[in-house]
């Protein structure tokens, strides 16, 4: 039987980002141990705010930078409960470019979801 995997522990386990709790404390839990930004890279963790759809907010690893607002991540407990989902789409819908709004490949859907997810940054 494969492992149930939640976001935190995931993302910890692949990323080396030590740091422990719920996704959304990971974003002020990395300061002044971990650089921080609004500009993706690979390896690096993408901290999604907390919000109504997602109150413990989420964290995912970039897999690569397809470009400028395009990413690949690479998470858990996404659109199928429990698993591991690797080199999944996330676009940046921010209208700043900046990384502070999302949207995710949802595999029932198959393709992007609608939803735009809060972000807070690169870790």
């Amino acid at each position: 039987m494969d492992r149930f995997w939640h976001c935190a522990p995931f993302a910890r386990t692949i990323s080396g980002v030590n740091i422990y709790g719920n996704a959304h404390t990971w974003w002020n839990q990395a300061e002044g141990r971990y650089a921080r930004g609004a500009t993706p890279r690979a390896g690096a963790v993408l901290a999604f705010a907390a919000s109504r759809r997602m109150p413990l907010g989420h964290v995912a690893t970039v897999s690569r930078v397809v470009h400028a607002r395009e990413v690949l991540l690479t998470h858990a407990n996404w659109s199928r409960r429990g698993q591991v989902e690797t080199d999944v789409r996330a676009i940046d819908v921010s209208a700043a470019g900046d990384w502070s709004s999302v949207k995710v490949w949802y595999g029932p859907q198959g393709g992007i979801g609608t939803t735009a997810y809060p972000t807070r940054g690169f870790i």
